[in-house]
């Protein structure tokens, strides 16, 4: 965001770098590549290890992948983002059917409730579960099962939000600028 915005995302918003914060403060003109970039960063490792070695391998690169979004080496290790994106695409890379399912169920929750984190949490929570009803290989069970508890570990403050009644619903336009009261005529 710095190249094109000269802002620091880390320092507008909720101050996370991932495609929520970006599309909310930006909007989806530059929130959508961030989600398709933070999901690709987690496919593209998955796919390929998934492919040439196996889902024990494309689990770990998947991992790898989520871990190097939530503390990204780039930023020194501070914090980044929720791993939502990066998650998903590992999923696509090592268990399309499982990621897609995730991702359906990311889309329904979100449209009923316009709440990213619900929708996310909610995702998260089915990917072991779908992971076993398509008979998964163990890898990929245990990659849902950490990495649930892992988005669920990283919204604990939404989740908090969403308790006390303050968490953000997400609006697709900008609100316009508040107008000025009118004067009435004399």
């Amino acid at each position: 965001m710095r190249l094109l915005k000269h802002e620091d995302i880390r320092k507008v918003g909720s101050g996370n770098i991932g495609a929520t914060n970006v599309w909310r403060t930006y909007g989806a003109r530059l929130g959508v590549p961030v989600m398709l970039l933070d999901t690709a960063k987690g496919f593209v490792p998955a796919f390929l290890a998934t492919m040439y070695v196996g889902h024990l391998a494309g689990v770990i690169a998947g991992g790898a992948a989520m871990l190097g979004h939530w503390r990204p080496l780039f930023l020194r290790f501070e914090r980044g983002g929720k791993v939502v994106a990066t998650c998903g695409g590992a999923f696509l890379g090592v268990a399309p059917v499982v990621g897609g399912i995730g991702a359906a169920i990311w889309i329904v929750v979100f449209a009923i409730c316009r709440y990213a984190s619900v929708a996310s949490i909610t995702a998260a929570l089915s990917m072991p579960l779908v992971a076993v009803g398509l008979g998964e290989p163990w890898p990929v069970i245990a990659f849902a099962a950490i990495a649930a508890l892992a988005v669920i570990v990283l919204h604990r403050p939404n989740i908090s939000r969403l308790r006390a009644g303050t968490e953000t619903r997400f609006r697709f336009r900008r609100s316009a600028a508040p107008q000025s009261p009118a004067v009435p005529k004399s």
